[in-house]
């Protein structure tokens, strides 16, 4: 169809998530080693118009609402200047046992908490 897979910008949100957190002042894989792990819960994206193969994508994630238990990201996809999506992603705090858990006080200021 010479239109981008759909399932692309899903991944396309990660990768700008990973990014948002860096710049958060944390990596992913930090917060996991001190056994937090981030689970999607909910993933939303509402396509606009097509991207097409070959052309350039930029994706801004930003920090939505969060608390101890969990945290959304929003993200806006641009191709060329043209919003082509928009989404969000929510998400819980798991332990490694794959239990919910509470945010550590070292990451709260990090996600906006007090």
């Amino acid at each position: 169809m010479g239109v981008v897979y759909h399932a692309n910008y899903l991944v396309w949100m990660e990768v700008a998530r990973t990014e948002i957190c860096a710049a958060m002042g944390f990596r992913y894989t930090e917060m996991e080693k001190d056994g937090v792990l981030l689970a999607v819960t909910e993933a939303h994206v509402r396509y606009l118009s097509a991207a097409k193969y070959d052309e350039e994508i930029s994706v801004t994630a930003i920090l939505g609402e969060a608390n101890r238990r969990f945290v959304a990201f929003d993200y806006e996809i641009a191709c060329n200047g043209r919003k082509v999506a928009s989404g969000q992603t929510r998400h819980i705090f798991l332990s490694p046992e794959l239990r919910p858990t509470r945010l550590p006080d070292k990451y709260a200021p990090m996600f906006g908490i007090a």
